[in-house]
């Protein structure tokens, strides 16, 4: 729950001509890293996803081979 100060707060900004030409020209000037001539690079995405990884410091899991006699939909 938002007190009363943040939700008076949030209704000023939803108002505010500046904030909404701000988030227009984010909106205009976007740039999508795996995405070369409209469609996605997979050499990208790998690299994108590499990094992102690496950065947040995430530490794979050990492969487990999956081991079942029956597999049913």
């Amino acid at each position: 729950m938002i007190s009363k100060e943040e939700k008076k707060e949030l209704l000023r900004l939803a108002g505010s001509s500046t904030l909404k030409e701000d988030m227009r020209h984010l909106s205009a000037t976007r740039h999508n890293p795996v995405m070369v001539n409209g469609k996605v690079s997979i050499d990208r995405l790998i690299t994108f996803l590499s990094e992102y990884n690496e950065f947040i410091n995430h530490e794979p899991k050990p492969f487990k081979p999956m081991i079942e006699r029956e597999m049913k939909l």
